[in-house]
């Protein structure tokens, strides 16, 4: 893998999402749970809507899902990542690195792949840790209304410039971080999507 040492470009910049191998791809999710939190489409105009309410296999604190390896059998609904469907969707949270490879960006600082750390998510206030306000199986769909929110769609403030004192550039941070192997392309983040009508106006 690629780590941007000896002067050459990291391996999210020097490929494309289709080019890059599967421990690549795995590593390229920073962990934030933004894309677990269930999502409502509007019938009527097809929008979609973004809520604090996490899949039922979301873990609120660590924001990893709880079976990872059975998601799809125990979720049915929950969205495989691949390469197709990043620049299919339209939903992918502006923070996403996998969004931001597909638009050309770069990463951010924090991601664990610049930073080296894993909790660098977390301190830049990018993952859902302590803002899930339930599962989806404590909520009725009826009810999932009310939980409509608006900053798994925003990129924080804190996350916009590295603070002083975090240390770790592109390259270090690469080199230090090896992912976990693994055997075939499997995704990175998960998403549920819920459809349901949503009235105009409701909005937090």
């Amino acid at each position: 893998m690629d780590d941007g040492r000896n002067g050459a470009p990291p391996f999210w910049q020097a490929r494309t999402l289709e080019e890059m191998t599967p421990a690549e791809w795995e590593s390229l999710c920073d962990g934030c749970g933004r894309c677990c939190l269930v999502k409502l489409e509007d019938e009527d105009t097809g929008r979609i809507h973004l809520t604090d309410v996490g899949c039922t296999l979301l873990d609120g604190e660590t924001c990893r899902c709880r079976d990872y390896a059975h998601r799809q059998a125990r979720v049915p609904d929950c969205v495989r990542l691949t390469p197709a469907e990043v620049r299919r969707l339209t939903w992918l949270p502006p923070t996403c690195a996998y969004r931001l490879v597909r638009e050309g960006h770069d990463l951010y600082w924090w991601h664990p792949l610049v930073s080296g750390d894993p909790d660098t998510v977390h301190v830049a206030g990018v993952s859902v840790k302590g803002r899930v306000a339930a599962s989806e199986d404590e909520i009725p769909l009826e009810d999932l209304v009310d939980h409509i929110v608006t900053w798994p769609g925003r990129v924080p403030k804190a996350a916009r410039t590295r603070p002083a004192g975090v240390s770790g550039t592109t390259a270090q941070g690469a080199a230090r971080r090896t992912p976990p192997p693994v055997s075939g392309r499997r995704c990175a983040p998960q998403a549920r999507r819920t459809t349901t009508r949503v009235p105009v106006g409701t909005r937090r």
